[in-house]
């Protein structure tokens, strides 16, 4: 019998910055999940304050809606972790000593803080140029109810650069954590899904609801075809869930044992790889027509 992770994907509208609320919302999701049979609940991008960044505002008075990892609002995350023996992910406006940090969170099981991840690419041509971008993508391993499992997470634009996935890929990741926080297109439920499978790691995004964001909370796994049991050799669909628009709360099961039999065996991701090929991937020289005077490096 196969060993599954279940993440909740937490497809819900925010209380825009007032905290309280949306620590109320929170908690109530993350108690849904666990009711469903969920491992793991994962949130949509930034929210403590319902990604509600406004476009102008002067950067001290967004600083004010940022909080340290001891914040009760993040206690109380880690609190419910321990009583619901459910992993949480939980995103926030993190305060830095520059200018906040769009984060991530990640408490095991049993409420103990694993991993604290800060968006790398920040969108530095619109309202996220007043944030402080991250500055590696962690892997660690967490315990869950299916077992210790190693997570990484990369946050909404960190998606669009390839070298993301494949570093949390190259540090071990298994399963990688996506908080967004956009229109979620087709043509970026097609990147979920190659990121998935040439890195053979399972992606696990979580989305707003509505118009405005176009839901589509989505997860893909990496295996192209089976692997064990008696349907070996036979193609497998890399879609675990799909969500629509509306608010929900969609559940994402991976086969932990199928993952790690197709990682162990398949020639994707890291095994044939010829890294000596790739360091213009790390030079920070940037040609037309990829100069923007707004980016930062």
């Amino acid at each position: 019998m196969s060993t599954y992770l279940d993440v909740a994907l937490l497809q819900l509208a925010a209380a825009d910055r007032d905290r309280k609320v949306n620590l109320e919302l929170g908690l109530q999701a993350c108690r849904e999940a666990k009711a469903v049979g969920a491992h793991l609940a994962l949130f949509p991008e930034m929210w403590s304050i319902g990604y509600d960044l406004r476009e102008g505002e002067p950067p001290e008075q967004l600083a004010r809606q940022a909080i340290d990892l001891d914040d009760p609002f993040l206690a109380s995350f880690a609190k419910a972790a321990s009583e619901l023996d459910l992993a949480i992910a939980i995103t926030f406006l993190q305060r830095w000593p520059d200018r906040p940090r769009n984060a991530v969170a990640i408490y095991d099981r049993h409420g103990q803080l694993r991993l604290t991840f800060a968006k790398v690419h920040t969108c530095d041509w619109d309202t996220e140029a007043v944030l402080s971008p991250g500055d590696g993508f962690p892997v660690v391993e967490v315990d869950t109810g299916a077992g210790p499992v190693r997570l990484g997470a990369m946050i909404c634009f960190d998606l669009l650069f390839p070298e993301a996935t494949r570093v949390l890929m190259l540090h071990g990741a298994e399963i990688v954590l996506m908080p967004n926080s956009c229109d979620f297109e087709p043509w970026r439920t097609a990147m979920v899904q190659t990121r998935a499978i040439e890195n053979m790691v399972g992606i696990a995004v979580a989305n707003y609801p509505g118009d405005e964001t176009e839901g589509h909370s989505c997860a893909f796994s990496p295996v192209a075809f089976r692997t064990l049991g008696e349907r070996e050799g036979i193609p497998a669909d890399p879609t675990v869930v799909r969500a629509g628009k509306a608010p929900g709360i969609y559940l994402a099961r991976f086969d932990l044992d199928e993952l790690r039999s197709f990682r162990a065996s398949e020639t994707q991701a890291a095994a044939y790889r010829k890294p000596s090929t790739s360091r213009p991937t790390i030079a920070p020289t940037v040609r037309p027509p990829f100069v923007r005077p707004a980016a930062r490096r």
